[in-house]
């Protein structure tokens, strides 16, 4: 069940990391060492809020209680400290300690990294979760170590489509529309099925379908209720029972920074990142189903993908976004063989 409607943990932890808040140890320690967490998402509470800004609080807070408080951490939501993309940049350069991060959002930067939003190509929570100790998420591990980012906490997220008219279900109901898709290919495939694809982040998404510049937005299911995407929409369609999108939305550690420390922290940072896993799989199912609830209660019209519409967009999916992001690279086209084998 989602952290918004009733708190979760221990009563102690609410309170300690406010945003930005700093973890301090106790005054007769060494000074820590203060690493910082950026986000997008709206913040809240370890206790309540949206399950990514949760996550990275839970992450700080049992960290700090690995080290003794060696470590200490800020945490920064909505794009309070740099720009939503930026902050993939300032991971790589050193200049930004930790980031949860939609990874597809560095597609401009590194082509490779848009596997994590392939339209069709991961679609249950168990085959992407799959990828870590598949060939392909060995791959990807060290595609992206080489590019000074590394992997803490895996999180993949359904989601579904927000809609201003009518429920976006199959191909055919997408033309005409302005649609936020939220990748490169995401954008191609909607665009063959008819839609006139728009770049805007998630955060961004409610402000834009207010002020009429967008029709429909697909997202996760979480980012559809934390940015209060109902109050704008008539229609949501729901990827509680399959959705082609799926999103590698994990959290992200500069390597440098990673590499700079001593092994005790390093190994408390990989450990506890990793025991955050099973968190981040059932607060993301418990979103899809609240999707439904609050959508519904908001007078919206809940729709679900069904097995044909699913096959008719993984079709589209593969003549446009497939063949061109294998076309990209020996790389690129390394990284979706290896997903392809990877089962649903």
């Amino acid at each position: 069940m989602r952290l918004t409607r009733r708190a979760t943990g221990r009563a102690a932890l609410a309170g300690l990391l406010a945003a930005p808040a700093l973890l301090r140890p106790g005054s007769l320690r060494a000074a820590p060492t203060v690493l910082r967490i950026s986000h997008q998402f709206p913040g809240g509470s370890i206790e309540q809020g949206d399950f990514r800004d949760c996550l990275v609080r839970r992450f700080a807070v049992a960290v700090q209680q690995r080290t003794n408080g060696a470590l200490a951490f800020e945490i920064y939501p909505a794009s309070s400290l740099l720009k939503t993309v930026a902050q993939f940049s300032a991971l790589r350069r050193g200049t930004l300690d930790f980031t949860l991060y939609p990874l597809a959002y560095a597609g401009g930067e590194v082509a490779e990294v848009n596997i994590g939003l392939m339209p069709c190509l991961v679609t249950t929570y168990q085959q992407g979760l799959a990828w870590k100790t598949a060939e392909i998420g060995r791959h990807l591990t060290d595609m992206l170590e080489k590019r000074g980012v590394k992997i803490i906490t895996w999180v993949w997220q359904s989601g579904g489509v927000a809609s201003r008219t009518g429920a976006v279900v199959r191909p055919d109901d997408v033309k005409g529309l302005q649609i936020r898709g939220g990748s490169r290919e995401m954008d191609l495939m909607l665009k063959a099925a008819g839609g006139i694809v728009s770049a805007v982040p998630s955060n961004e998404i409610c402000a834009a379908m207010q002020a009429g510049v967008l029709d429909a937005a697909v997202t996760s299911s979480t980012s559809l209720v934390s940015f209060r995407t109902e109050q704008v929409s008539k229609a949501v369609t729901s990827g509680i029972k399959g959705s082609f999108w799926f999103m590698f939305e994990p959290l992200l550690m500069s390597k440098s920074v990673y590499d700079g420390l001593p092994a005790d922290q390093q190994k408390a940072i990989t450990e506890v990142g990793a025991s955050l896993e099973a968190f981040a799989l059932e607060q993301a199912m418990a979103d899809d189903i609240e999707l439904a609830r609050v959508f519904g209660r908001a007078g919206a019209k809940v729709a679900e993908f069904d097995a044909p519409a699913l096959q008719e967009w993984k079709q589209i999916a593969r003549d446009t976004a497939w063949k061109d992001f294998a076309a990209r690279s020996p790389s690129c086209a390394a990284l979706l063989t290896l997903a392809e084998q990877v089962p649903a």
